[in-house]
């Protein structure tokens, strides 16, 4: 035996089975050590009735030796009064509610022991959405219900509520705000895996044994498959370009272009800085993204319309009042394209139109993925100084193209509106 430490239990030897190292200087102190190299803290004592319990504390690496130390005292102090702290957390865990669960799944997450794709903790947007998906859909729901208690009925009824809209919601939320919460397959499948992995995550924590939303059916729901075709394109470029575009502010049409002309996600655009524009090398070399750190080929109209705004700060787009990004830019585009007269548009629309026609262009997977900047498109996975300049050219491909059934001028860039 010997006082256990971060160096000790760094350094102990693995094992063909688990074996446990106890503290020579806190008796029922102690660490388990697994084949694999897991190492988890337990807490040893007596109950009132002299029954032997022991107590799982967490795992070293979540937990610093002195953490888990701190726990084990506190452990055995109860124990000297007459508590038993392995019963007494058993109970608690029995009476938690889905709500109480979702809460400690959130607190997880942002402490960044919740992964996500790659293996890596949720990024703050992600915490975000799920944050609104517990509170629109997953409380009102289930929220009161004891964890132990949900079932696979349960699964799949709130899968079903979700799909007949039972959440869906339209409320203002402020002078000019409005929250709309809708319903459907998309919702719900969405949404189910979320629940899925709070469920899971309480299977880790020892509160149920089995998830039980484990094989329930999610609805199949069809894919954003909306694309624009050249008509619409044309359309959409006239009420870019047309006079009555001034009642727009600066941000919103040339917001709108780059969505259209580079295939980049809504957010991209939005949070594009200055610095992460790269002109010479045609790309945008993305610090913060979906997928990571990206860079992404970019077509020559895309620079072009980029040279027609002026520099306010370090924001392509900036808000029209302070240093914050221009977040009316969805606003925007619905006002843009009502005026085109075009249904269903959004900026996933012209992502995937974007990418349409990359594919009408005869461009493979692979490359589509890479300039769209997918996890799969492994090309623009790494945070490269030189991008391969075949992609480069096909992203300027696929731009003059869009540009050319915007406009109606194959290989003519329109003159952008003077900012005002």
């Amino acid at each position: 035996m010997t006082r256990l430490t971060k160096r000790v239990i760094d350094s102990v030897e693995l094992r063909d089975k688990p074996y446990f190292v106890w503290c020579s200087d806190l008796t029922g102190f102690g660490v388990r050590v697994f084949p694999t190299g897991r190492r988890v803290y337990y807490v040893d004592y007596r109950n009132q009735s002299g029954a032997r319990k022991r107590m799982t504390l967490g795992p070293h690496g979540k937990l610093t030796t002195e953490e888990a130390r701190k726990l084990a005292i506190k452990a055995l102090g109860d124990a000297l009064k007459g508590e038993d702290p392995a019963e007494e957390r058993a109970t608690r865990r029995k009476s938690m509610t889905v709500s109480q669960l979702c809460d400690r799944y959130m607190e997880a997450a942002e402490a960044g022991l919740i992964h996500g794709k790659r293996g890596l903790p949720k990024k703050a947007s992600t915490i975000a959405t799920d944050r609104g998906r517990i509170a629109r859909h997953i409380k009102p729901l289930m929220g009161g219900k004891l964890v132990t208690d949900v079932t696979r009925s349960d699964v799949s009824r709130f899968i079903r509520d979700l799909t007949v809209g039972k959440t869906a919601t339209d409320e203002r939320t402020g002078p000019r705000g409005r929250s709309r919460v809708t319903g459907g397959p998309g919702t719900a499948a969405r949404t189910s895996g979320l629940l899925g992995s709070i469920l899971t995550y309480a299977v880790s924590e020892g509160i149920i044994s089995h998830n039980p939303a484990l094989g329930v059916r999610r609805p199949a729901y069809r894919a954003r498959d909306r694309r624009l075709s050249p008509e619409e394109y044309r359309r959409l470029g006239i009420a870019l370009t047309d006079l009555r575009s001034e009642v727009e502010t600066p941000q919103a049409v040339f917001g709108t272009w780059l969505l259209s002309l580079s295939g980049c996600r809504f957010s991209e655009v939005v949070w594009l800085r200055w610095d992460e524009v790269d002109a010479a090398g045609g790309c945008f070399r993305l610090a913060e993204t979906k997928e990571g750190k990206s860079v992404r080929p970019i077509g020559r109209p895309v620079f072009d319309v980029l040279a027609g705004i002026p520099r306010a700060g370090d924001l392509v787009l900036p808000s029209v009042r302070g240093d914050c990004a221009y977040i009316g830019l969805k606003g925007a585009l619905r006002r843009i394209t009502a005026r085109a007269e075009l249904d269903g548009v959004s900026a996933h629309t012209l992502r995937h139109s974007y990418a349409s026609v990359a594919g009408d262009l005869g461009f493979s997977e692979i490359v589509i993925k890479a300039l769209l900047g997918h996890s799969g498109g492994s090309v623009t996975s790494r945070y490269v100084h030189h991008l391969d300049s075949v992609l480069v050219a096909a992203a300027d491909k696929v731009a003059r193209a869009v540009h050319g059934q915007l406009t109606g001028q194959e290989g003519v860039v329109v003159q952008m509106p003077v900012s005002r």
